[in-house]
């Protein structure tokens, strides 16, 4: 394989959700070796081999791929497609010293986990390009989600988005596109201002004020608790709330069950509505990453 400068490689995908899938068929179009651990129920193409460890998976593999992110509750690695728990320590003491290791979303365990074992682990998730890509996915993948789980057309709904970063920028204006009044809810009173300057509404996280009182949905970007069961309390009944953070989430979901209100957990939306799009940013990003350690060059 000569595109884009990476020579034959062995890689060993250790679990993943369909875009891993995906990249499993785009790896093999461009010549590769693919191995497969923890993705036993996936849908692989034929040429990639299944293994039923993480040591024989990655024996002889010349890079490691896991999933984006990498770890999934409790820290587990992230493998819906097994059947079983994995954590990434099992994964990472099979690994010899200096396998270089991609991983989306890299943690600070993660990052001691590959210390101790010495092998050279990066972020392809990190690059400015493909968070931007990520999060013109996850705002589509809301999209989805918000159209199927309302029992109502979404325009002339009023949104609260909670977390001013690049999710909410690409969301915002496309809730607006549909004719919903979209207000955001940022600590940063920087950020506040551009939103307001853009025509949307902006709330201080700390002091909402009537801002949630008023929202038909609720949607969470921030990595943090920011639905706490006291502010559940003002959410109108009938109000939809959708969870787009990574773990540890920003809403009380017991507290959610408690009073009655549709509460959504949606993380990893890129590769449950546009997994061929988002295994392709992945495949870019890995080959950017081995092309400047220059691994698998010739």
């Amino acid at each position: 394989m000569r595109e884009r400068g990476v020579e034959f490689m062995i890689f060993a995908l250790c679990g993943g959700d369909a875009r891993t899938a995906r990249l499993a068929g785009m790896l093999l179009e461009d010549g590769h070796g693919v191995r497969a651990w923890a993705l036993e129920d996936a849908p692989l193409p034929g040429g990639a081999r299944q293994f039923a460890s993480a040591a024989e998976c990655c024996s002889g593999a010349d890079c490691v791929l896991l999933p984006l992110p990498a770890a999934a509750a409790r820290g587990a690695l992230n493998a819906p497609f097994s059947p079983g728990v994995h954590c990434p320590g099992e994964l990472f003491s099979a690994l010899r010293p200096g396998t270089p290791v991609l991983s989306g979303g890299v943690s600070d365990e993660l990052r001691t986990l590959a210390a101790a074992r010495a092998v050279r682990l990066r972020d392809y998730s990190a690059p400015e390009s493909f968070r931007a890509f990520n999060s013109l996915a996850t705002a589509e993948g809301a999209l989805a989600v918000l159209l199927r789980e309302s029992e109502d057309v979404l325009c002339g709904k009023r949104a609260l988005i909670f977390g001013a970063g690049r999710i909410t920028r690409a969301l915002a204006p496309r809730l607006a596109a549909l004719g919903l009044d979209v207000t955001v809810a940022s600590r940063d009173a920087a950020r506040r201002a551009w939103y307001s300057a853009l025509g949307f509404g902006a709330a201080d996280t700390a002091s909402l004020g009537a801002a949630l009182g008023r929202a038909d949905i609720v949607i969470n970007t921030a990595p943090a608790l920011v639905l706490t069961a006291s502010r559940l309390t003002e959410l109108e009944e009938g109000a939809l709330v959708l969870d787009l953070a990574g773990k540890p989430g920003g809403v009380d979901f017991d507290a959610a069950r408690a009073f009655g209100i549709h509460a959504l957990a949606a993380p990893g939306l890129p590769g449950r509505y546009s997994p061929l799009a988002a295994a392709r940013a992945v495949r870019d990003a890995i080959y950017a990453i081995l092309e400047e350690e220059q691994i698998g060059k010739g």
